[in-house]
């Protein structure tokens, strides 16, 4: 797996911080949140996004 660049990095969390309650660890379904709360023109950074976002959710539900 390659290393995501720091802008996903900070775009996710971001996201992730004002929008904590509507993400899960479902990878559709943030893909749609992203979708609806941030303005992202590119069908791959929306899914790089999403895709970051869920493996954060993931990761504190381990912890």
């Amino acid at each position: 797996m390659a290393i995501k660049p720091t802008y996903i990095k900070a775009i996710s969390a971001e996201l992730l911080e004002k929008h904590t309650d509507r993400f899960t660890s479902d990878f559709d379904s943030n893909k749609a949140v992203v979708d609806e709360v941030a303005l992202i023109g590119s069908k791959c950074v929306r899914n790089r996004i999403a895709s970051a976002i869920t493996r954060k959710v993931n990761k504190r539900k381990r912890i």
